[in-house]
């Protein structure tokens, strides 16, 4: 048993999840920083007691068959049970394995256990609408396999076979790459990495090629094995299969999408349905908002939802041309109208027949332009530049302006009567700002987009680096969030997105909040250490009603407390 605590102390302690090494008299005798972590028991306060004398009420309960798993060398897998902790219960979902030595007889048993909990807050905080997809996850066993410094599989777990295809005997003392063949497998492996650098490498995107020759991709986590001595003598890889996951994901985008518009939030749902129903009308429409907030997408959405979808959608930026050359861009010219006509020109208002145009800041047409504007508004009908004849089109008008067309008519810079006769259905698109909960689905959005475009395999943002991207005011709204995406993408050579990826404009509204609490300049880190530390004085260093107060987690507090070093006193 001693051998099995030395070689087991090293391992265990590289998995974010709580993992517990168990003696066959049930005596626990190796707990992991991850176990520390989500029961807020510390290793040498329970190392060499009995499970059931830590862990007594349900947690043990369930998991009665322990003493025959151990000694029939079967399987326990995600079993979902009460523990206690050191402050209070605690939902986990635990998978029991036997430990054998070399001649293959039972020494003990691994627990390995999430904190359901964690994990429905992660999830819950994106898609707050899928809870069901909690539940699949903790019913999906993690594979695990080990090999050698040679990269021949040594061990293959129950949960590997289901997910691979493959049967323990068939891969057992053969190449990893010739079982996973993943493209991978030849330079990018995070094994090979961990096993020749010895890092880790957690949560790590790619996929595999299983059984029956189809692509299953996985998310990866892998450790260094060591012996007694400390010797390298291979790794450990774990692999969830996100085959659902992204099945779910994309579920998702069409529930909380349309026409390539993303959001669930409240006021782009009502967005979302009203473009269903103007879309079935011939009706002209006037799109407002801010910069950045998608205006084009909205008329591209009435556009290709509308019995017009087959017809041209044709778009003109108004603010772009002066006001000769606009009102020859919209309305076309004959031939000698002006110096340079040298042949007839169709205008966009031709090239959009029988179809949409769109007139995007629209507030920015001259009013001598608006006049002609009014009249194809009114009778589908124009005059070209140096023509004596009118021209009929049939063509759906949508407008769109970031500016107040009430204020432009006060002004004089706007005429009344085509203000009216644009706004005949109005789509008042929200800033990002009033939106905020559509934030983390609009990155994962652009995540998506990006690993596409940039041929990379980033999985996702850190707490830290969300933190800011919720608390920032967004002023270029979605056009700007994705700007930062793609800047976080290009400097980004991980699978997360740190706070440093992101853009500098970015980043200092946090540092700006840190100088207000200080005359010198304090970090985010030493904020937030000092912000834990007070609270825990103010609460006697009570965890549970410090977590409260803070609006965190017991086990987000407790990962603080460990980053920061912060220790009771």
């Amino acid at each position: 048993m001693e051998r099995l605590d030395r070689h087991l102390e090293g391992l265990w302690e590289q998995f974010s999840d709580g993992v517990i090494a168990l003696g066959d008299d049930l005596r626990i005798v190796s707990f992991s920083r991850g176990a520390e972590r989500i029961t807020g028991y510390r290793a040498e306060e329970v190392v060499g007691r009995n499970c059931q004398e830590i862990f007594d009420t349900e947690f043990c309960k369930r998991l009665l068959p322990l003493p025959k798993t151990l000694e029939k060398g079967g399987s326990i897998s995600n079993v979902r049970v009460r523990m206690v902790g050191a402050d209070d219960e605690i939902l986990v979902s635990v998978t029991v394995t036997p430990l054998k030595d070399p001649g293959g007889r039972i020494i003990g048993g691994i627990l390995s256990f999430r904190d359901v909990g964690e994990v429905y807050k992660l999830t819950a905080q994106l898609y707050q609408e899928t809870m069901r997809l909690q539940a699949i996850l903790n019913s999906i066993g993690d594979g695990v396999f080990t090999v050698d410094t040679n990269f021949r599989i040594t061990n293959f777990n129950p949960s590997a076979e289901r997910i691979t295809g493959f049967r323990r005997e068939e891969v057992m003392g053969k190449l990893c790459h010739t079982i996973f063949r993943s493209q991978l497998c030849g330079t990018g492996c995070p094994l090979r990495r961990t096993i020749e650098t010895g890092e880790n490498v957690s949560d790590f995107e790619m996929e595999i090629v299983n059984s029956g020759g189809e692509l299953v991709p996985v998310y990866v986590s892998t450790a260094l094995l060591v012996d007694d001595e400390g010797e390298i003598i291979g790794g450990v890889e774990t692999f969830r299969d996100l085959s659902l996951l992204k099945d779910l994901r994309r579920e998702l985008r069409e529930v909380y999408s349309f026409s390539n518009i993303i959001g669930k939030n409240s006021k782009m749902q009502d967005i979302f349905n009203l473009i269903k129903m103007v879309s079935q009308t011939a009706s002209t429409v006037l799109v407002q908002g801010e910069t950045g907030t998608g205006k084009d997408l909205i008329a591209r959405a009435i556009h290709h939802n509308s019995p017009r979808r087959d017809g041209p959608f044709v778009k003109v930026s108004c603010a772009a041309l002066p006001e000769t050359l606009l009102e020859s861009e919209l309305f076309g010219h004959k031939r000698g109208a002006f110096t340079g006509a040298v042949k007839d020109k169709p205008g966009r208002f031709s090239l959009a027949n029988g179809g949409t145009i769109f007139l995007d800041e629209v507030a920015e047409i001259p009013v001598g332009v608006q006049a002609k504007l009014l009249r194809v508004l009114e009778e589908q009908e124009f005059e070209p530049l140096g023509s004596t004849s009118s021209v009929k089109v049939d063509v759906r008008i949508i407008a769109a302006t970031n500016r107040k067309l009430g204020e432009a008519i006060r002004e004089g810079k706007f005429r009344e009567d085509l203000y009216y006769r644009l706004n005949v259905l109005t789509v008042s698109l929200p800033s990002l700002r009033e939106r905020s909960d559509d934030i983390p689905l609009l990155i994962g959005h652009f995540i998506e987009k990006y690993n596409r475009e940039m041929d990379k395999r980033i999985g996702t943002v850190s707490q830290d680096a969300m933190d800011l991207l919720l608390d920032y005011p967004w002023p270029g709204n979605v056009r700007q969030l994705e700007h930062a995406i793609e800047h976080a993408f290009i400097h980004c050579t991980g699978s997360v997105i740190d706070t440093a990826h992101l853009p500098q404009e970015i980043r200092p509204a946090e540092m700006e909040a840190g100088r207000r609490f200080s005359k010198r300049p304090y970090s985010l880190q030493q904020i937030e250490r000092e912000a834990i530390v007070s609270s825990l004085k103010m609460n006697k260093w009570d965890r549970g009603l410090t977590a409260r107060a803070l609006k965190i987690s017991r086990t987000t507090l407790w990962r603080k407390m460990k980053r920061y070093g912060i220790r009771a006193e």
